[in-house]
């Protein structure tokens, strides 16, 4: 499993400590959120094989937080901790868009063995991103042309391109991107301009406008 990323997202700072010592000497990449915004925004923008989502989470709560992923097309399988354990948790736990739900406490090896089940049944979707006219990498923030030729991308070109393939279809409005994309800046213009900059490196094509609400991958 070794670079396997994982979106822990939990709140209590001692298991979270723990769970990110045990899932790295596992040869997993881990990120941490203690909240539900903080997660959802790394979940929209950064590609991850496997989510560990808290129900009790604050800002957002765990299974909205999963519903809201579900919505925007993010298909990443995620296993929900909590302390909640009855059937009926579980079930709204699944019915929400979970696959997996492991109810606290729990024994760190089974939670190992459910996470290598989880990576095992979902192909990893994340590393290549189909964009009109070829692929974008992730890892080297590249589109390969589909008769080979390789188009460099800055990061935050690479993030904004990334964000609208593994959604394809989903329309974005100026201030979900301005949020999701460009966090540390202040006016939605900044989104036009580098739709403007991928559509200079890859064709008008790349980014389709929808008039009055915002942007989606892919031509008109």
């Amino acid at each position: 499993m070794t670079g396997r990323r994982v979106l822990l997202i939990e709140d209590d700072a001692d298991l979270a400590g723990l769970l990110d010592r045990v899932l790295t000497d596992e040869g997993y990449g881990v990120t941490r959120a203690g909240d539900g915004h903080t997660g959802l925004h790394l979940a929209l923008t950064q590609p991850f094989e496997v989510m560990i989502v808290d129900r009790g989470l604050p800002a957002v709560e765990g299974l909205d937080l999963i519903a809201r992923l579900r919505g925007r097309g993010v298909s990443t399988p995620i296993l929900v901790l909590s302390a909640l354990s009855r059937t009926e948790d579980r079930v709204d736990g699944l019915d929400a868009g979970a696959e997996d739900y492991l109810a606290k406490p729990f024994e760190l090896n089974e939670l190992l063995a459910r996470l290598r089940a989880l990576l095992r049944r979902h192909l990893d979707h994340a590393a290549q991103l189909n964009v009109p006219g070829g692929s974008l990498d992730i890892a080297t923030r590249s589109v390969r042309r589909t008769g080979g030729e390789a188009v460099e991308l800055s990061e935050r070109e690479a993030a904004l391109l990334g964000l609208l393939a593994a959604r394809p279809g989903v329309v974005f409005s100026r201030g979900e991107l301005l949020d999701l994309v460009f966090d540390d800046a202040e006016s939605e213009t900044v989104v036009d301009t580098y739709v403007h900059y991928c559509r200079r490196k890859l064709g008008r094509g790349v980014i389709s406008t929808v008039r009055g609400l915002g942007y989606r991958l892919g031509s008109s």
